[in-house]
């Protein structure tokens, strides 16, 4: 068994990022991995415009100039799915998808959530022909057709924003009489004529013709009614869920598979920090992603020089 570093950041989103640039500039010997595009859900974010000091900026762009920085500062990245992190105490076991271990002192956890599914009929069976869950990546295959949105938070709501540029029509679907996003997005929304609101109902049934999306079947809430529209894609936005599947054998989580940590990004085993979405907390955005992987990285710091 050999150390291979002080320090290993799982996941290269904003606040894996920022852990591994601030731990590299403390001294540490610290590398970072993902399985994954570096800048998590970053890359999938047509616009950012409240970070601090960038104004209005392409997710992608953001996420680029994060990882070149880290990248420049001359921190190691490791590509690999983690899929277990065993606690030797005095050191950490991080299992890798493909059956190698790494061993290293000090294990942070910067993992995000991964997008919820809908789970209904005909959505796996479509998935990559008409179901997305990116529309910056997929809404320019859907020009001048009709598309389909699920959910009414901001994130449902400002890709739905974004298809308007491609697509001729936009439908959202939500569970509710009212959205729960922002009050800008929603005025911002009700301008667009492209968008149109189907309330009180629920995706129930993805239907495909020649191996491609058609349609969508809806249930309304209250009268239990179907109906089916047609449609050429349907993007769920309909939350995430932590992804903590790794931290099967750490009893680190609430009844949610968020990660618990204190005010210094501990989690209740030694030598396990944890930073950004993957966090129980009420807010999750880049700029709390990346104050975590501050914190996170001095609190390391101090740990491991004692």
């Amino acid at each position: 068994m050999e150390v291979k570093y002080e320090l290993l950041v799982i996941g290269a989103g904003p606040a894996g990022i920022t852990a591994a640039l601030y731990a590299k500039r403390a001294g540490l010997n610290v590398a970072f991995m993902d399985g994954g595009v570096p800048g998590g859900k970053l890359v999938n974010t047509y616009e950012i415009e409240n970070y601090p000091g960038v104004g209005l900026m392409n997710g992608a762009d953001l996420a680029s100039k994060m990882f070149m920085q880290v990248m420049d500062a001359g921190v190691p990245f490791e590509y690999g799915n983690v899929v277990d992190i065993i606690d030797h105490k005095e050191y950490k076991e991080v299992v890798l998808e493909s059956g190698e271990s790494m061993f290293v002192k000090v294990v942070l956890i910067a993992t995000g959530t991964k997008e919820r599914l809908l789970n209904i009929e005909g959505e796996a069976k479509y998935a990559g022909h008409g179901v997305s869950y990116c529309a910056v990546c997929d809404g320019a295959f859907f020009k001048d057709r009709q598309v389909t949105v699920i959910g009414g938070g901001n994130s449902a709501l400002e890709e739905a924003m974004y298809l308007t540029q491609h697509a001729k029509n936009v439908r959202i679907v939500i569970r509710r009489d009212v959205f729960r996003a922002d009050e800008l997005v929603q005025k911002a929304l009700s301008e667009n004529e492209k968008i149109s609101v189907v309330k009180k109902h629920v995706p129930v049934e993805i239907k495909g013709t020649d191996g491609k999306v058609s349609s969508i079947v809806l249930k309304h809430v209250e009268t239990g009614e179907l109906e089916e529209l047609p449609t050429d894609a349907v993007f769920p936005y309909i939350g995430a869920d932590a992804s903590t599947s790794m931290c099967k054998h750490l009893d680190i989580l609430d009844e949610r598979g968020y990660i618990l940590v204190n005010e210094k990004m501990e989690t209740s085993i030694p030598g396990v920090y944890a930073a950004g979405d993957v966090c129980a907390k009420q807010l999750r955005q880049v700029v709390t992603a990346v104050s975590d992987g501050a914190i996170a990285a001095q609190n390391i710091f101090h740990y491991l020089k004692g």
